[in-house]
């Protein structure tokens, strides 16, 4: 029986804009208040989909859920239909509402932790959805994300799908942007790594609690390996692991400055994984490594057995993170191939290409426990890519969010997209 990783993608949502609401994340907070492109975002999304389609692996989407997020607003005590609802809150509390309108769903790689089959105590492919506490725009995801992945994997013989575990700080949880997998082979059992941040005094906030990665690792029934994010990599803009560090089958390609303890964590993944294979970069600072996300890039195994980097365009505008990329192709090591993909309009508010996944192993019998209607062929990425050029805003000034005119457009493209997922039903 073989087993492949899936990789989910999120779509961007028609209300993508640029409102600066992460701490941490520099890019997110450096082009705070510009006009954001969602329909551009969207297909940039979609063309990275269909890439890794041609290379002739498994690809999935997850829908955006519905923003300005109105139950979020309701669940607070705004009242009246929803437009009165959305000004009320536009009015009174222009923050709130601008959390609200956040699209950062699309980065599926913080809407749960995902432990594979061989991994976990019963067989199944666990899913914890990450709770997401630090942000306030973000901590409105958990409850429309778990709703959605049930959809996705409905098959409880195959994939157990978890609720966000409690939102406190306490158990801040950030899902898979902070773990890691490493095994000889996606069907194999491997050592789970579960990044952390710490109270260090650090200027930006360290999210990911150890805590939640020990609840993860108790709810699939394994002890994982925990591991602290160096301070370094945080105060430069590493507000996930997965800004300075990504793993795929024995391979983990991170930058040097990635872990404070980094012998630990390469003696642990040593005795676990016996072909481990470590590519370490030095070459260039941190600075480099965050500004063009060369390890926020997608590290995938090829149908042939190889493997190859998904990476940003941004990472050839930089000479010597090139260099780095050139490095990390010549070497011993099973990286083969390096393809750079067009999402700048994620990486403007601080996603690369890895962000916008979620990887799930998935055996070829477990593949018929998911819902057809989120894989993706060629006549259902054509239909999602007509949607998009159709419905999703062309721009949005992060300013005008309060345009009612522009609640009405989100509210006609998220109708449009549930009824083409009603056809994709159809067959």
């Amino acid at each position: 029986m073989t087993t492949i990783e899936i990789n989910f993608d999120g779509l961007i949502g028609p209300i993508h804009n640029y409102a600066g609401l992460s701490p941490g994340n520099i890019a997110s907070a450096s082009n705070a208040g510009a006009v954001s492109c969602p329909r551009a975002a969207a297909l940039q999304g979609l063309a990275k989909m269909k890439r890794l389609m041609d290379l002739g692996l498994t690809q999935g989407f997850i829908p955006p859920p519905r923003r300005p997020a109105i139950a979020v607003l309701r669940s607070l005590g705004y009242q009246g239909d929803d437009k009165t609802v959305l000004a009320s809150a536009a009015t009174e509390d222009p923050l709130l509402f601008n959390n609200s309108c956040s699209a950062s769903a699309m980065w599926a790689a913080n809407a749960a932790t995902v432990i594979a089959a061989a991994d976990s105590f019963d067989g199944r492919v666990h899913l914890v959805t990450a709770n997401l506490a630090t942000m306030l725009h973000r901590s409105f995801e958990a409850p429309d994300t778990y709703n959605m992945l049930r959809n996705i994997f409905p098959d409880k013989r195959r994939f157990a799908v978890h609720q966000a575990l409690p939102s406190t700080r306490h158990f801040s949880d950030e899902g898979a942007a902070n773990h890691m997998r490493l095994a000889t082979q996606h069907g194999d059992r491997g050592l789970n790594v579960f990044v952390h941040g710490a109270s260090r005094g650090s200027r930006f906030p360290e999210r990911q609690a150890r805590r939640a990665g020990e609840a993860v690792a108790r709810i699939a029934g394994f002890e994982g390996f925990h591991t602290l994010q160096s301070q370094a990599a945080i105060e430069a803009g590493a507000f996930h692991n997965d800004v300075v560090a990504v793993a795929n089958e024995q391979v983990l390609l991170a930058h040097a400055a990635a872990f404070e303890h980094r012998d630990a964590l390469f003696d642990a993944v040593a005795r676990a994984v016996p072909d481990f294979v470590p590519v370490e970069v030095d070459s260039i600072s941190l600075d480099d490594a965050i500004g063009s996300y060369l390890f926020n890039s997608q590290l995938v195994t090829l149908p042939d057995g190889g493997m190859a980097l998904i990476l940003p365009g941004e990472t050839r505008e930089n000479a010597l993170v090139w260099g780095a990329v050139e490095a990390i192709i010549a070497g011993n090591n099973p990286i083969r191939e390096a393809i750079i993909v067009d999402v700048r309009e994620s990486m403007r508010n601080g996603g690369g290409p890895a962000c916008l996944r979620l990887r799930v192993p998935v055996s070829t019998t477990a593949i018929a426990g998911i819902d057809p209607r989120y894989l993706l062929d060629e006549r259902r990425w054509e239909a999602l890519c007509d949607l998009v050029q159709q419905y999703w805003p062309e721009q949005i000034d992060a300013t005008a969010l309060a345009d009612p005119a522009l609640w009405e457009a989100a509210r006609c493209a998220h109708d449009a997209l549930d009824a083409l997922l009603g056809r994709f039903e159809l067959g």
